[in-house]
């Protein structure tokens, strides 16, 4: 069977970023000096320029900008350094992973692969399951493949028999993925286990380079980069004017493209391209032991979830006790009822390896990280080591980037991570997993950025007091230091695409964000492997509706200036900018929503 992502199985992963040290020590002299400029720029913002006129304008722009000011310290000390622990050679005895006292009689390390799936094409998950038994090891290893599958299809069982692994489905889909993968555990015994996604097509070296890493008894799990091998090339400007506009538009095209430079329209057009994360963010985590688990494809050690599943299984018995019993002033009468209530909670609560929620990767790597009794260490490797598809519409991006978020947000509001008494997270990975949900929080103040221009555009309102010299010398300072800091940072990445991407999903994590705040219930959708058909505008009516207000504001405010209605020019002019920015910030995202396969894809996978 021909799938459309064929046509790209001669790819080949990226390297992982080296950035030279010149680099590294130019983005922390940048990053530092644009920290204290963006401090001094908020101060007197709030101290010295705030319109008193109009603090129902001022006021709010002025706390969204301290609120993302904080957001860039987070970002900041989170991608300070790099710092990859060295990976010691392959295991060949399971004894050199465990601590002294838990050794016992020599044999190799046994591994079970977990390819969970539901509902995906048995034909893609065949291809997984062959990739998988290409796996080699450098010296002997025990590696069980096993298919999960929740769909409970003959078909899938009959994939499972022709290719020769073992097949586990249950009676019921309870849990999803995380129910999944609980029993997948009940009914296997590695000592390590790796987790995939039915379309994970892992890489010969997955364990060869990375069960070393677990030679230090500590370490739980290892996350290695997710690789989206089927993102679009995209189709050259030149060409792409030819369809829309003929010979005159190829001329202008390639006229373009002399003064430019090669141009491409239509290059992953989803922001799929994962570097960004995994090469910049999650792996410059590695310094405060606080990169966290993504799912596929990731390693884990078995006794790690297991103990950590029994802290938090005691953890959640002695909660349900203390919530009947905390009020009782008489200590005796307290402590009589707890014990009687002790049996039956401890029955009624489940074990659960994986906490049945839609975001059960992250939550389950805080209460590793936070274990105080083991102190459990996670790594990042650097090395693409599998390769993933990647969503192919709209749809199925907003749907995954909607899981994410509001599945964060909920641990965020409803598991007190950050509370001491349960987890006992270090101040570094409060700090990491911190700029991880206040990530999601910037949905409320990219709101603010989004509108503040339209409002000053129309109206002629400005939000500070004047837009006169000393705005100019306190933010002007600020910024560009902050830009150059941030291309330094992330030297070798394209950050425009993540910046983009961040500010125009803003209303996907304002529905996030509501999900949760009303207590409604995140549904588990899985994730379509195959490209939905259709055009997707109807999602992407508030960036529609930002640009063309934006637009219209941007006309309004040329008018004013050209016919010289304005004593002060400035304010338009740098508003004018800013819109700008924010119309560039939301096309992509409207362009993706129009996105369609090139022809001759399309009749690939046909």
């Amino acid at each position: 069977m021909d799938h459309y992502f064929s046509r790209f199985e001669h790819r080949r992963p990226p390297a992982p970023l080296s950035t030279p040290k010149w680099i590294v020590k130019t983005w922390q002299i940048l990053a530092v000096a644009g920290l204290i400029l963006g401090a001094n720029y908020i101060r007197w913002r709030w101290m010295e320029s705030l319109n008193t006129d109009a603090l129902w304008y001022a006021v709010p722009l002025a706390m969204a900008e301290t609120f993302a000011w904080f957001g860039t310290l987070l970002f900041t000390i989170n991608i300070w350094q790099e710092k990859d622990p060295p990976c010691p050679a392959a295991p060949d005895d399971i004894n050199q992973c465990l601590l002294p006292e838990d050794r016992g009689d020599a044999r190799p390390p046994k591994v079970d692969l977990f390819i969970a799936t539901y509902s995906e094409d048995p034909e893609l998950v065949r291809l997984s399951i062959q990739d998988a038994l290409k796996m080699r090891y450098p010296t002997t290893l025990t590696l069980k493949i096993h298919v999960l599958d929740d769909g409970r299809r003959p078909e899938m069982r009959a994939v499972c028999e022709q290719e020769g692994v073992n097949y586990i489905s249950r009676e019921n889909n309870i849990g999803f993925k995380a129910g999944n993968i609980r029993n997948g555990m009940e009914q296997t015994d590695g000592d390590f286990l790796v987790i995939c996604d039915a379309d994970t097509r892992v890489f010969p070296t997955l364990l060869a380079n990375t069960l070393g890493y677990f030679r230090d008894p500590d370490v739980a799990w290892v996350q290695t980069p997710q690789w989206f091998y089927d993102l679009p090339e995209g189709e050259r400007f030149a060409s792409w004017l030819r369809r829309h506009a003929g010979l005159p538009g190829y001329l202008l095209g390639r006229l373009t493209e002399g003064v430019l430079g090669p141009l491409t329209v239509g290059s992953d057009p989803f922001f799929n391209d994962p570097r960004m994360f995994y090469d910049v963010i999650l792996r410059r985590r590695n310094w405060a032991n606080a990169a966290f688990c993504c799912g596929a494809a990731s390693v884990h050690r078995r006794e790690a979830v297991m103990q950590a599943a029994l802290r938090s299984y005691v953890f959640t018995v002695e909660e349900e006790i203390a919530r009947y019993t905390r009020d009782i002033s008489d200590e005796e009468t307290r402590a009589a009822l707890s014990t009687a209530m002790r049996p039956h909670v401890i029955n009624d609560t489940e074990l659960t390896p994986y906490k049945f929620h839609v975001s059960e990767d992250i939550y389950t790597s805080i209460v590793l990280h936070g274990d105080a009794g083991r102190r459990w260490r996670s790594v990042m490797h650097p090395g693409i080591e599998s390769k993933m598809l990647s969503p192919q519409d709209l749809l199925t991006w907003m749907i995954q980037r909607f899981k994410y978020a509001a599945g964060s947000l909920d641990i965020l509001f409803h598991d007190k991570i950050f509370s001491r008494r349960r987890f006992k997270l270090s101040l570094g990975q409060t700090l990491m997993y911190g700029t991880t949900f206040w990530s999601y929080l910037a949905c409320i103040w990219n709101t603010i950025f989004l509108i503040s221009p339209l409002i000053y555009l129309f109206t002629g309102i400005p939000p500070v007091s004047a837009y006169s010299t000393p705005f100019y010398l306190h933010f002007l300072p600020f910024f560009i230091v902050s830009e150059l800091a941030f291309m330094f940072g992330t030297w070798g990445i394209s950050a425009w695409d993540g910046r983009s991407s961040y500010l125009a999903f803003f209303s996907v994590n304002l529905r996030a964000l509501s999900t949760v705040l009303r207590g409604e219930k995140i549904k588990f959708h899985v994730t379509p492997k195959e490209r939905q058909s259709g055009r997707f505008l109807y999602l992407v009516k508030p960036q529609l509706a930002i640009a063309a207000l934006t637009l219209l504001g941007l006309i309004w405010g040329g008018i004013q200036v050209a016919r010289g209605n304005i004593d002060d020019p400035s304010g338009y002019v740098i508003n004018i900018f800013w819109g700008t920015v924010n119309i560039a910030a939301m096309m992509p995202m409207i362009m993706a929503a129009m996105w369609t396969p090139p022809a001759t894809q399309e009749a690939e996978a046909a």
